[in-house]
């Protein structure tokens, strides 16, 4: 697969050019600085064989010149005269001066027998044998002779020439010594490095003179044997961190002791100008490329560039978005593409625009059609579910409309349908959606909104179709039925929400009353809702029903001061009636007020009835949000309390979050009024509903109860148990009292005493029971020698 980052042609183009130029480049280096060592090793032999050639030239001239100053001297005709007569003092005088003339090191005279009458190196060889016989053998044939020769272990080239008078009378030697000056002189001339070397004995050699480092010399004594036995006279040799071309020549050799004379250059310094160039080319070779990488950069994004910016107008067609134009300016191919481009999406907008009015508007009123609308309410209904928002929908039909079609006809029909159109979106806001669904029925979709505000458009509505519309100067009277539902309260999905705003509307149609709120128990048979209601209201009255009270156990002490009154229907027919089956029914129904007023009266006389016989124990009943909303609650709680003569701190009262929170300031009002009366407020089934915490601490709350949910399983759960956790703090924190719903066993139990929760309820301790079996349970768990064990288990004892 090709990496993501060389999906781009940008970069592509991009990385062919410099990686195309790259390898040119560095092969166009790497040939040159081959070249380079090439040209350089082959200038390097150049430059050694004419230092060579200037060496030798050197060497001789310093022969011609001893020679020449040597045969001066045999002919002056006062040195003859010293050798005839033997004036020791004068031959050394002459040969001390004659030699000091050209700087010559060493002179000597041997007479005709080879025997030294004067040497100015060594006073005292008078009369002994001159050393280098060989060369006066040479001069007898040559007229002259000239050699290298070592004295005193140090190199001299050395001249012998006769003393003639007109017969040779003697020998007249004269020298130079090669040392370190010579060795500088001569690289100066010849540009190399210039070393002498004489042999001792047992072949090793030593430097005379060198114009080399101190720290090569060593090296250069030790490779000299092998370059010696070496086919030719000319290698690389590595001495130290350098490599040198040397030449070699060997000046004498005399009793198996040799001189040599080594040329060299260094293979570093010959390549110095050739490295220099490599570097120059090497930065060229940079900056080529930097430049290649910005030219192509700047290539790639004028290609690419307007590619890019078509693929992104051609993704947002493929998403029906036509609204954007290709703005390219450019007068070539891309131009034109960019040209045609906007062509094609003109046409595809022009074609899809018609496609979508046929397939999403009513032709007749061009309102949305019912495709249009349920696309509409799904996009509604997940922004709502996203956001935690509500979104309502009211279905209407017109009433009666029939009759104008039949009498009419159907082309006034329309009009009329066209002018209910025209007066529906007037009172509509921009985000709103109204609708056509087909013949006579409408529906607008209000994103946002609550039942308040669906309320407030319908009674709009009913107002503005209040006035007859006029079709052919003829008034006719128009009026709707209008049916509403919410989401999420009245259903999770498009279908239940539109189907319940069906059943509403009608409802409203038959009952004639212009706008209805969908309720559950529409979908209910009518005759079951009326016998419900109706035994429900004899259920009060001829206490059918009845209080059951389960224990609030403190954790802390595990003495039981604090109940629940939990309400049950003993149904004379129907047998025990679970509270799930005719709560909920008689919240729906408006019912839940005289069946709250009748739980709140039974509560304080049974608390007034067990404080006479001693028994205190604190009574807590439940109410719902309808209650909250009943402003003369508080009244009746007082006029209770008072009637039994109960102290209010022995009434609580519990009411769930939603229900705080379906009209909050009402809610508030009415728990505020209560708590000013000394009632205990709780928070019933806390962490279920919607509430934020900066509402939660303006309540005049004393309790939070956790909801049994998070309780049962929080011994396993660790999420759960977090929550708990995190829930006893808040209350804590602000200083309510909390009680753990649904404790069912002694893991729990201990946990929560652990946490440091307050209260403990549930099975754990025991069932709700009827009042007679709760009193009865409090005598048997009333004192507890372990509190850490729940009252039942202790009972059990």
């Amino acid at each position: 697969m090709i990496p993501s980052l060389f999906r781009s042609l940008e970069t592509r183009i991009v990385v062919f050019f410099v990686v195309l130029l790259a390898l040119v480049q560095v092969t166009a280096f790497l040939i040159v600085g081959a070249a380079n060592e090439k040209i350089a090793k082959r200038e390097l032999a150049n430059q050694i064989q004419i230092g060579e050639r200037l060496f030798d030239r050197v060497i001789q001239q310093n022969g011609r010149q001893l020679a020449q100053a040597a045969t001066v001297l045999a002919a002056d005709f006062g040195f003859r005269e010293a050798i005839a007569t033997r004036d020791s003092a004068t031959i050394v005088s002459v040969l001390e001066n004659h030699g000091a003339r050209i700087s010559a090191n060493l002179a000597m005279l041997a007479d005709l027998d080879n025997r030294l009458l004067a040497d100015t190196l060594h006073k005292d060889s008078m009369g002994m044998p001159f050393p280098y016989p060989e060369l006066i053998s040479a001069a007898q044939q040559n007229g002259q002779a000239s050699a290298v020769v070592i004295v005193d272990k140090a190199p001299y080239q050395l001249v012998v020439v006769p003393v003639l008078a007109p017969v040779p009378i003697a020998w007249v030697a004269m020298g130079f010594i090669i040392d370190d000056k010579l060795a500088r002189d001569m690289r100066a001339l010849t540009g190399l490095q210039v070393s002498f070397l004489t042999e001792q004995d047992n072949t090793r050699w030593s430097i005379s003179a060198s114009t080399l480092p101190a720290n090569e010399r060593t090296g250069l004594t030790v490779r000299i044997d092998e370059l010696l036995q070496a086919s030719n006279t000319k290698n690389i040799v590595s001495i130290g961190d350098q490599q040198y071309e040397t030449r070699i020549a060997v000046l004498d050799k005399r009793d198996g002791k040799r001189v040599a004379a080594v040329l060299q250059k260094s293979l570093r310094t010959a390549l110095e100008p050739f490295n220099e160039l490599q570097q120059k080319l090497l930065e060229l070779a940079i900056a080529s490329v930097l430049v290649s990488l910005l030219g192509s950069i700047l290539i790639g994004r004028s290609l690419v560039s307007p590619i890019n910016k078509l693929a992104a107008i051609a993704r947002k067609i493929r998403d029906g978005d036509y609204s954007q134009k290709a703005d390219i300016r450019q007068q070539d191919e891309i131009g034109e593409l960019a040209s045609s481009f906007n062509h094609m999406r003109e046409a595809i907008s022009s074609r899809e625009e018609k496609i979508l009015r046929l397939a999403y508007q009513d032709t007749l009123t061009s309102l949305p059609n019912r495709a249009l609308f349920n696309d509409r309410l799904d996009l509604a209904i997940k922004a709502a579910g996203r956001d935690l928002a509500t979104s309502t929908i009211l279905v209407m039909n017109l009433d009666r409309f029939r009759n104008v079609n039949d009498t009419l006809g159907h082309p006034i029909g329309d009009l009329v349908l066209q002018a209910v159109g025209a007066r529906l979106q007037v009172l509509l806001r921009k985000s709103d959606t109204v609708a056509r669904l087909g013949g006579d029925e409408f529906a607008i979709i209000l994103p946002r909104a609550g039942i308040d505000h669906a309320r407030e458009i319908a009674a709009k509505i009913l107002a503005a179709l209040d006035t007859p519309v006029i079709i052919n100067s003829h008034p006719l009277d128009i009026r709707t039925s209008i049916g509403i539902a919410s989401y999420p309260e009245h259903g999770a999905d498009a279908y239940t929400i539109m189907r319940h705003a069906d059943v509403a509307m009608y409802v409203a149609k038959r009952g004639n009353q212009g706008c209805v709120v969908f309720r559950p128990e529409f979908h209910q048979p009518h005759e079951e809702h009326l016998t419900l209601l109706g035994e429900l209201g004899r259920a009060v009255e001829k206490d059918e029903l009845t209080l059951y009270y389960q224990p609030k156990v403190d954790l802390k002490t595990g003495v039981t001061t604090q109940c629940e009154a939990l309400v049950r229907w003993i149904h004379p027919v129907r047998g025990f009636m679970p509270p799930v089956q005719f709560i909920p029914f008689a919240e729906q129904t408006g019912f839940v007020r005289p069946m709250t007023r009748w739980v709140i009266r039974r509560a304080i006389r049974q608390c007034s009835e067990w404080q006479t016989r001693g028994v205190q124990v604190a009574i807590a009943v439940n109410i719902c949000a309808r209650d909250l909303l009943d402003h003369d609650l508080p009244d009746l709680v007082a006029d209770e309390l008072a009637q039994r003569g109960v102290e209010a701190k022995w009434l609580g009262i519990e009411i769930t979050e939603s229900g705080i929170m379906e009209d909050p300031a009402k809610s508030l009002e009415t728990l505020r009024r209560l708590d000013q009366l000394g009632v205990k407020l709780a928070i019933d089934d806390y962490g279920t509903g919607y509430s934020s915490l900066s509402y939660v601490k303006k309540l005049p709350v004393k309790e939070l109860k956790i909801d049994q949910s998070f309780i049962r399983t929080m011994a396993t759960d660790g999420g759960d148990a977090m929550i708990v956790k995190s829930t006893i703090d808040l209350g804590h924190n602000l200083g309510m009292q909390v009680v753990a719903e649904g404790v069912e066993d002694l893991s729990i139990w201990a946990l929560l005493k652990e946490l440091g929760c307050d209260y403990a309820q549930g099975y754990c301790m025991s069932k709700p029971l009827p009042a007679d079996q709760f009193e009865q349970w409090l005598k048997e768990n009333a004192v507890f020698g372990d509190p850490t064990i729940p009252p039942a288990r202790l009972a059990r004892r």
